[in-house]
């Protein structure tokens, strides 16, 4: 038995799976956000009653939104600020009795629509989350791609590709310090921040499709540029990794027409004659992430 855990900022959430992928057990518990050592007992807990309620032990995987150094093997780069600083993948193996693999979220969604989702069979495959923020997860070959400095894969954290003088001078300010990180412009958050900027008005990203699509003109003209900036970064990594299929997740993408109108935007920046990179929606939704946790432990193992 395979056990994810998605310790995510409001909730964690644990997954039981079988050999074959088929779900065992699952459950959901308030994030103890301000407090580590709660987190820590609350994942244990978590553990213990799906071990319990199964009949059978399992191996761990914690997907976080974050990573573990490897110049310290502390965690880093958390939005869950109360995990920086500590060495969360020992402390669990200690608490559990068990080696605990640890992977950031975004590497667990793109592992998870791998291996049985709506990449499965795919040799390279980019899972991109779009929503609150912009990442994204690279597998290759059933593995993930951490890199030397684990941010293989930080589409959010790279600039806006062919920007024009507008987008270049109007570049807005990133968390991490930079302005016109991708991010900044093409996150659920980016794409609000757009359309307020354009019109004064301050409206949630979801709301600004619905009026594109009833035929609002302003709001039209946000959407084109989203496009065309969602898909000049997506045509940069496609030079990069030309993955064999791009699955996205998180809020936009439930936009459906985005599927349709990327493409044709990405052509003209894609280094080759041809562009026919599937973009396709997850299939297992805001439960990729648990699963690719659960993931981290594959059936070769």
């Amino acid at each position: 038995m395979r056990i994810g855990i998605d310790l995510g900022g409001t909730k964690i959430e644990v997954l039981a799976l079988d050999d074959d992928g088929r779900e065992l057990h699952r459950r959901r518990t308030p994030t103890p956000r301000h407090d580590y050592r709660a987190i820590v007992e609350a994942i244990v807990g978590l553990v213990a009653g799906a071990e319990a309620e199964t009949g059978r032990a399992g191996t761990v995987g914690v997907g976080i939104p974050g990573a573990v150094s490897p110049a310290t093997g502390l965690v880093k780069n958390a939005n869950t600020t109360v995990l920086i600083g500590n060495p969360l993948d020992r402390d669990l193996s200690e608490a559990l009795g068990r080696e605990v693999r640890l992977e950031n979220d975004a590497n667990c969604f793109a592992l998870s629509e791998a291996v049985d989702g709506a990449a499965a069979g795919q040799g390279v495959v980019l899972g991109l989350i779009i929503g609150t923020g912009a990442g994204s997860g690279i597998v290759i070959d059933g593995k993930v791609l951490r890199g030397r400095h684990l941010i293989g894969g930080e589409f959010g954290h790279n600039p806006l590709p062919w920007p024009s003088v507008d987008e270049v001078l109007g570049a807005p300010a990133c968390y991490c310090g930079q302005h016109g990180c991708l991010e900044t412009w093409v996150s659920g958050t980016g794409f609000a921040d757009d359309f307020k900027r354009a019109t004064g008005r301050a409206v949630p990203a979801p709301e600004v499709v619905a009026m594109a699509m009833a035929g609002d003109g302003e709001a039209r003209a946000s959407y084109d540029r989203y496009v065309s900036r969602l898909g000049r970064g997506l045509a940069h990594v496609v030079n990069l990794i030309d993955p064999d299929v791009i699955v996205m997740g998180g809020g936009m993408s439930n936009v459906m027409p985005l599927y349709d109108d990327l493409p044709p935007a990405m052509r003209p920046f894609v280094f080759s004659d041809a562009y026919t990179t599937p973009i396709v929606k997850a299939r297992h939704g805001d439960s990729s992430g648990v699963r690719g946790a659960a993931w981290l432990w594959p059936r070769t193992d």
